[in-house]
């Protein structure tokens, strides 16, 4: 095998998962608000998720076996080819029918368009392993420029999405996306450089669980990391932003959407241009992968406390007040740009810890543990809303971004793939 030019590989994969990330954003944003507005509860809208991250959980334990096997390039594919079927297949919900099935049919779909992302994210993140240059942190760089430009046009996304249900209404929006994400996909196919892995035919299933012992505590503080982000994040703050911003007319309506979507979109945005300039942040081509490691738990040291004060400032107010949505706007920020230092740091991580051989194990088996924490975030999100309010979600993410908090602190001092390999 040849190996591929870097850079021209790396802007082509780039591309792709941007097209993806894009869509994806905004089709959140589009499902969440347009079944609020039919009346959806805060747990029937988290059901519509569930599936979505059940399938990221099952999909990415799989991904880095498959592309093992069949190649990096083909599981990207399939990941944008999943998700122009999963927005066409959106597009023929049926206003008449009963909310039951509606719910069911939301489901299977965004299922089908979780598959299609963690295709596409192992795919993307796997690649940059194999790119990137080795040297003066280039591995920390390319990682962090494409997690936070990805982030950056999720958050455009959210934008689109809401924009997109005031302006076209959900079934132009959703057809729109899917016509623009079937050209961004034959247009990777003509342009992808050769030289990408093609798999190998002996690659097998029980590889994809690591004896790393950095690779495991690591994913194991990523599950209570995302899910200290998505407990708020998924449900709680568009319904409570909703309540706080929408007098009931369809005018208000409208501007409540769009509100919503610009504040998430700036979260998302502020998140993925943090990201990108974690590298520069922490001086990363300077210092040894050790003090790399040590920061790790630092950083999400401070989320936690970041995310506890607001809980306890949400829970003393009591009822909404306008010093109050500002609180929470600048929190959130705050956490955000913390989050982002966090999430680059895992990144980089789980790349430093895996080796060549077992990138795609490792990698599908960390985002995996990604998806589960979104997964329980999904889920407690709802729950904890529709029980205890907003105070409630925050609480239960102060409560995981201290579980993640632990867990990092089993990552081996060393921090080399060699200092943390058992067995």
């Amino acid at each position: 095998m040849t190996r591929p030019d870097g850079l021209s590989a790396y802007i082509a994969v780039t591309a792709a998962y941007w097209a993806f990330m894009l869509t994806d954003g905004a089709l959140r944003m589009l499902v969440l608000l347009h079944f609020h507005t039919l009346g959806f509860s805060p747990v029937q809208l988290a059901y519509l998720f569930v599936l979505y991250e059940i399938a990221g959980v099952i999909t990415n334990l799989s991904a880095g076996w498959i592309a093992a096997r069949f190649g990096l390039t083909s599981t990207l594919y399939a990941g944008l080819g999943l998700q122009v079927l999963a927005l066409l297949a959106l597009a023929r919900l049926d206003p008449g029918w009963a909310m039951g099935l509606s719910v069911a049919y939301v489901m299977v779909v965004q299922g089908a368009s979780g598959v299609a992302k963690d295709l596409a994210k192992m795919s993307s993140k796997s690649a940059v392993k194999l790119l990137a240059p080795k040297e003066a942190g280039g591995l920390f760089r390319w990682v962090a420029w494409l997690t936070g430009s990805k982030n950056a046009v999720k958050g455009l996304g959210f934008l689109l999405g809401a924009a997109l249900l005031a302006v076209a209404g959900f079934v132009p929006a959703v057809l729109g996306m899917a016509a623009v994400l079937a050209v961004i996909l034959v247009a990777v196919l003509i342009g992808m450089p050769r030289g990408l892995p093609t798999g190998r035919k002996d690659a097998r299933f029980r590889e994809v669980f690591s004896r790393n012992r950095n690779v495991n505590w690591l994913s194991a503080a990523r599950v209570f990391l995302f899910g200290a982000r998505d407990v708020w994040f998924v449900v709680g703050i568009p319904v409570y932003f909703y309540a706080v911003l929408s007098d009931g007319s369809e005018a208000g309506n409208r501007a409540a959407f769009f509100t919503i979507g610009s504040f998430m979109a700036v979260w998302i945005i502020l998140y993925g241009g943090v990201q990108a300039w974690a590298p520069r942040l922490l001086r990363a081509a300077s210092r040894p992968q050790a003090e790399i490691v040590r920061e790790a738990r630092r950083w999400v040291g401070g989320l936690t406390a970041i995310i506890a004060a607001l809980a306890v400032t949400v829970a003393a107010a009591g009822d909404p007040a306008p010093w109050l949505t500002v609180t929470l706007i600048a929190g959130l920020l705050a956490f955000g740009a913390v989050f982002a230092v966090n999430s680059s740091l895992h990144s980089y991580l789980i790349l430093a810890f895996t080796e060549d051989k077992r990138v795609t194990m490792d990698v599908g088996f960390y985002y995996m543990a990604n998806a589960t924490g979104r997964l329980l975030g999904t889920v407690l999100s709802g729950a904890s809303y529709q029980l205890a309010g907003l105070a409630g979600c925050l609480g239960t993410a102060a409560t995981m971004a201290a579980l993640s908090w632990i867990c990092a602190g089993g990552l081996a001092r060393g921090g080399t793939a060699a200092a943390a390999r058992q067995g």
